[in-house]
């Protein structure tokens, strides 16, 4: 609103230097005495459609003259409806058209002053709204010589049209057209600023009052302004039929003059600058009543959020800005539409994103829709719901858009645009959508039961439906940080290892140095102790290219398992889904494991050695690069402690013993908001960390 305001007071100064600079406050105050309303309301939309279709025939009825040799010829038009709706209203009317068509004539046949002749015309309509002055005035001058231009349209083929014609001598016109096309051309522009002006004028008067206040900016300055304006058009208008008339019976002086064109040139731009203000007044009222109707649009929603329903139709209708008489802006999952009824007392997942949304995280959810939801036997639905930037809006968004559309096999809307800017506004203001997709939780009556329910979907699946907020927090009661919990179905092998009681070792980093040196020491020790080891190796986060290069190299040497890019991206998106989760319920990472335990591994990604965590049934020990390969590698120191109380037990009593010197702990998680707790501890030494901001650009 702030911009707004800046924009209209430089509108407004702008407006007074351009409208003072010829028309002095004397001449305005005159103007304004006229004005005496009565209260009458006249709709001219129908009269100024005929009015248009007249005019736009004028000038250009003459060059077709002279390019033809003469040849009549008339334009079909379409006024039916025009004239349906005016007629009676110009019955009514005309009178007192013909009376200023009279006054026009007449004044312009004994050369009066325009001002004088103008003036005169403002007090014959004194009783009239200023949009109605200026339609009634020209249709006044419509009447008039749009008739002179029939019979000149006419005079070569009908015998009645030749003999008016030659009694007002328009056979001269005829003749000396070529010659006359300075002033032809000055008469079109002059009539196209009239009608840019009137047409603008009266679109002023049909902004909703409900939604703008001609006594409040930007409204204000239209209403001070439109006076002067409908007094130029009105004088424009005694300019063109000055000029017509002096073309009936003209004489070669005024044929071989080119004063009368520069004066009609020198109006119809300043007529035309009137419009261009006019027209930026009327931009900025646009804009008041769009922001005013979203404020309307967003209130509703609260209201309809906060207010209990039915079923779920009125939110769903909302939030695609659909109406009932037409409901049909979604697509169904074979890319046809479908009503909004199709949804009605369903479970809905709102899928909310930007069109950066990847790959992985469509391939996931489609698992979820397309599979387990049917062996699972839980029924609800996915709607895409797109938030992009209208104004970037391009070819290549677009392409962008059907192409992830075609990828997702749930709802989606037909078009980003249908979605209202308050809907826009109310997914980033109350559900905090930044940047990263989410999704919310509607239950069959439309009540919104969860506010980002992805983090559900990504570490449980469909396990979690409803997907309510409290079902999040009963599933949470039921974990412990165990392996089954970190890598849930990402390891095929996983519950025969557990089952035969091996030691399970999951490591990353993308240091091939390390991993080589890591592997091999930790293998030499399973061997000597004799006990069951398994090792996967799930990469580091965000670093697609590398990981993949550096599973190629363990694959190739058979160093370890590793695993695909799929299930590397989605290990570490689980693994920030279980601190976010845990955050939203108030959880400590001093009391609470589980996300003591994340906060360490996703701590262990954002350095730059390696890591590993190692489990055994209900015992794990983690620990980063150096250390722990140091730790392995002096496995004579703890051997004895490990043939007695086992491995994990052994390794572990070790590597409390060392001292870090020094470290470095980054935790570094994607920008949302609302997520993340002011204070985070640390994994290593438990002093409170510092928080900084990083931006990160990586193409990966």
């Amino acid at each position: 609103m702030a911009t707004q305001s800046s924009h209209s007071q430089q509108l407004m100064r702008s407006e007074r230097r351009m409208f003072s600079a010829s028309d002095d406050s004397a001449m305005m105050k005159q103007i304004q005495s006229t004005h005496s309303p009565d209260g009458r309301f006249l709709d001219v939309k129908p009269i100024l459609q005929v009015i248009d279709n007249v005019l736009r025939h004028l000038t250009p009825t003459i060059d077709h003259h002279a390019l033809n040799g003469g040849q009549g010829h008339m334009d079909a038009i379409d006024d039916s409806s025009a004239t349906m709706d005016s007629n009676g209203m110009l019955e009514a009317l005309a009178f007192l058209v013909h009376k200023i068509s009279c006054e026009i004539s007449c004044k312009c046949s004994g050369g009066g002053d325009a001002h004088a002749t103008t003036m005169v015309l403002l007090n014959t309509l004194s009783s009239y709204s200023w949009d109605a002055k200026v339609v009634l005035t020209l249709a006044a001058f419509a009447v008039t010589f749009g008739e002179c231009w029939l019979v000149l349209q006419l005079c070569t083929t009908n015998s009645l049209a030749k003999s008016v014609a030659l009694l007002k001598q328009l056979p001269d016109i005829l003749e000396y057209s070529h010659t006359l096309k300075p002033h032809f051309d000055a008469l079109h522009k002059l009539i196209k600023a009239m009608m840019e002006v009137t047409k603008c004028i009266v679109e002023f008067t049909e902004l909703p009052s409900q939604y703008i206040s001609s006594d409040v900016a930007p409204m204000s300055i239209a209403v001070a302004h439109i006076p002067t304006a409908a007094y130029w058009t009105i004088r424009s208008v005694v300019a063109c039929a000055a000029q017509i008339t002096s073309l009936v019976g003209m004489r070669y002086e005024f044929v071989t003059s080119t004063s009368e064109a520069w004066e009609l040139s020198s109006l119809a731009h300043k007529v035309s600058s009137i419009h261009e203000h006019l027209q930026k007044i009327l931009h900025l009222c646009h804009q008041h009543i769009d922001e005013k109707k979203q404020t309307e649009a967003y209130e509703g929603l609260k209201h309809s959020f906060g207010t209990p329903q039915l079923d779920n139709s009125k939110i769903l209708l909302k939030i695609f800005s659909l109406s009932k008489e037409d409901p049909h802006s979604l697509l169904g999952p074979d890319k046809t539409k479908v009503h909004i009824e199709v949804l009605r007392r369903k479970h809905v997942l709102l899928l909310i994103s930007d069109l950066d949304i990847t790959h992985e995280e469509i391939q996931v959810l489609e698992s979820l829709y397309k599979y387990d939801r049917v062996t699972s036997e839980v029924n609800y639905e996915i709607v895409w719901l797109p938030i992009v930037d209208r104004s970037a809006w391009n070819d290549s968004y677009q392409q962008k858009f059907l192409s992830l559309q075609s990828m997702m096999p749930w709802y989606t809307v037909n078009h980003p645009s249908i979605i209202e800017q308050a809907v826009v506004k109310y997914t980033r203001e109350v559900w905090n959508f930044v940047k990263k997709p989410i999704v919310v939780t509607l239950d069959p009556l439309g009540k919104m039961t969860c506010p980002n329910a992805l983090n559900m979907l990504w570490i449980w699946g469909n396990t979690a439906f409803p997907f309510t907020t409290d079902r999040e927090a009963s599933l949470w009661k039921t974990e412990a940080w165990t392996v089954e919990l970190l890598v849930d179905g990402l390891e095929p092998n996983l519950s025969n290892w557990v089952r035969q009681e091996k030691v399970i070792c999951l490591y990353g980093g993308e240091e091939m140095e390390w991993i080589e040196s890591f592997t091999s020491a930790i293998k030499n020790v399973a061997q000597f102790l004799g006990i069951g080891l398994e090792m996967v190796y799930v990469g580091k986060n965000n670093a697609k290219e590398r990981v993949k290069k550096i599973t190629g190299l363990i694959n190739e040497r058979q160093l370890s398992h590793a695993w695909q890019d799929a299930n590397v991206w989605f290990f570490w998106k689980r693994l920030e889904s279980m601190l976010f989760s845990k955050t939203q319920h108030g959880k400590t990472n001093e009391i609470d494991v589980i996300k003591q335990e994340v906060m360490t591994l996703l701590g262990y990604d954002g350095s730059e050695q390696g890591w590993a965590v190692f489990f055994s049934g209900t015992n794990m020990v983690r620990a980063k690069g150096d250390k722990v390969l140091n730790a392995i590698q002096s496995f004579e120191q703890w051997e004895d402690m490990a043939r007695v109380s086992g491995f994990i037990s052994a390794i572990r009593g070790h590597l409390e013993g060392i001292a870090d010197e020094h470290h470095c702990t980054r935790l570094i998680l994607p920008g949302i908001t609302g997520g993340i707790a002011e204070t985070v501890v640390c994994a290593e030494c438990g002093r409170t960390m510092e928080m900084y901001f990083m931006y990160r650009c990586c193409d990966e």
